[in-house]
């Protein structure tokens, strides 16, 4: 398995450890041009549990890849948080921001994946 779908598959684990809810896998990567290979999408339902869930993510992708994150925006606080490990990118919201924001609609034309929310 390649690096980046083994950073993929850790950073989806650390987001289901934490109950993620609706996550989505935006694959780049027949995009020319693209600001990176995969976008991984979720929302928690309170600031505590977005910020937790970039906790789970950071911890996970550290002991499963070895992968270190290049740069975060947004902290503890925020209703967005945004993280980058290069060839994937990650982004938390609350419900609200994510509805805001949209991507999944500003990237329609590459390959979505709806994720099952853990039980």
């Amino acid at each position: 398995m390649n690096q980046t779908k083994e950073l993929v598959e850790a950073v989806v684990k650390g987001m289901q450890e934490k109950k993620g809810r609706k996550i989505t896998m935006v694959d780049l990567t027949q995009l020319s041009g693209a600001i990176c290979e995969y976008m991984i999408i979720c929302e928690g339902n309170s600031l505590t549990q977005v910020s937790s869930l970039s906790d789970s993510v950071w911890d996970t992708v550290r002991a499963d890849t070895g992968k270190r994150l290049l740069s975060m925006d947004g902290n503890r606080h925020s209703s967005w948080i945004g993280m980058d490990y290069g060839s994937v990118l990650v982004h938390i919201f609350l419900p609200e921001q994510r509805s805001f924001y949209d991507l999944e609609h500003l990237w329609a034309d590459s390959n979505l994946t709806e994720i099952p929310d853990p039980q």
